[in-house]
């Protein structure tokens, strides 16, 4: 087994792990997930039937990513954070898969300890949502998101430093271009 999974979590039949990835503590990966190379799943992780998870993906404690949500390689999601993919949820009037709205996570993407993620939205390339913000909306690529519901506040840079008016990362350098409310990297 080119993975490692901790004795106390459960891994559903008809699941793909790569290789490389770790799932720790009374986590529970179910049917047709598929969970990319060099990924960690905390503990008490739950990743819901047919999720799909990219390469490099950090998934904390206490997350539960359920169907209907996708998260392409390297993304973050923090301690606690809350995926949904219902709604209007009812428990006597469950709608099952075909209910479900949809929500991608892009590369490169963070999500803060405690937010929410409200489903059926896209959070953009590299954007920073912060520690319990509730995404409402579609969030664009290295955009910087906060409160309730989560406004942007800014831009960050690939590397997660906060970028000022100048676009330039002070940090690592790289440059960015600001076009009909998009950003992107000078280099693209």
């Amino acid at each position: 087994m080119s993975f490692f999974v901790h004795e106390s979590s459960y891994i559903d039949d008809n699941v793909t792990i790569g290789a490389g990835t770790k799932v720790w503590h009374f986590s529970h990966v179910q049917k047709g997930a598929q969970i990319g190379e060099k990924c960690s799943l905390g503990q008490n992780v739950n990743i819901s039937n047919n999720v799909k998870i990219g390469d490099g993906v950090k998934i904390q404690n206490n997350v539960s990513v359920y169907e209907g949500v996708e998260l392409e390689d390297y993304v973050f999601c923090g301690p606690s954070m809350v995926f949904t993919n219902d709604l209007t949820p009812r428990s006597k009037y469950p709608k099952g898969t075909e209910g479900y709205k949809k929500t991608l996570v892009k590369y490169g993407a963070s999500i803060g300890a405690n937010a929410t993620i409200v489903c059926g939205n896209t959070i953009g390339r590299w954007a920073m949502i912060a520690s319990g913000s509730v995404v409402t909306k579609d969030v664009p690529d290295y955009a910087l998101m906060a409160g309730v519901p989560a406004k942007q506040m800014g831009w960050v840079c690939e590397c997660g430093m906060v970028l000022k008016n100048e676009l330039k990362c002070n940090e690592c350098g790289r440059e960015y271009i600001h076009n009909s409310g998009e950003l992107k990297e000078k280099s693209e």
